[in-house]
């Protein structure tokens, strides 16, 4: 896709001087959805993602048992990754599905596991019919900026499945303007089946084995699979990302 430059890079260069100037302060306005402005025309600030933990496993109770300082698993960022910079915590813009929340937490493994706050996380995935957002439009895709914690929250919906490959959800960490990390993560197949079944994704055939059929989760699943728990209608999950 081709954009309009010098927008693109005034939105990055905004983003991206949060790791030298200001970070704390900026990721404190830029965090939460993009329906919840100040005065400022910024978002506000949202209460911290609760459950992300410090010891061997974050997210204690929250689903997750990724390891707290680990190096993550990285893959290619696929052809659908837009850079965007849509500043939001809510990415589903109306699109209909089983709610799902993703609190990540980044570290840098390099320094001691230190938090690494005012990084840009990217997350982008297909809704339930298989599709990405393209052109204009930008459903299920957002940026969000990493507090003092290194932490930031994403609303979204389990992600449908496409092409024989086994569901995920694409994410990309920028820490500053040289350096990135970029994977994607997966579900447990039990669940998706479940959530399968229901609408708007059972106006699909589901694949009897959605991951399984997929060579990069046999390569790298069992470390990039979330472990999603019950949240309200949905589900929630944590993940520590481990960048160098």
């Amino acid at each position: 896709m081709t954009e309009n430059a010098n927008a693109r890079t005034s939105r990055r260069t905004l983003l991206l001087a949060a790791g030298s100037a200001g970070a704390a302060a900026l990721a404190a306005a830029c965090s939460g959805p993009a329906a919840n402005r100040g005065a400022a025309g910024l978002p506000k600030a949202p209460a911290s993602p609760t459950g992300t933990g410090t010891g061997t496993e974050t997210g204690t109770g929250t689903g997750s048992s990724s390891p707290a300082c680990v190096l993550t698993t990285e893959a290619g960022e696929g052809p659908y990754y837009l850079d965007l910079d849509r500043v939001r915590s809510d990415i589903t813009e109306g699109r209909a599905g089983v709610p799902f929340r993703l609190d990540l937490t980044v570290l840098r493994v390099s320094a001691g596991c230190r938090p690494v706050s005012g990084a840009a996380v990217d997350v982008w995935h297909a809704d339930p019919s298989g599709t990405y957002s393209t052109g204009t439009d930008a459903f299920l895709r957002g940026t969000q900026l990493t507090d003092a914690a290194g932490r930031c929250t994403f609303r979204t919906i389990v992600p449908g499945w496409y092409r024989g490959l086994a569901p995920h959800i694409h994410f990309k960490v920028r820490p500053d303007q040289r350096a990135e990390t970029t994977s994607q993560f997966f579900f447990p197949e039990e669940l998706l089946v479940r959530v399968y079944k229901l609408q708007p994704y059972a106006r699909r055939q589901a694949p009897a084995h959605p991951n399984t059929r997929d060579s990069r989760y046999r390569d790298s699943g069992a470390a990039m699979t979330l472990a999603p728990s019950p949240d309200a209608a949905g589900y929630r999950a944590a993940y520590t990302v481990g960048i160098t």
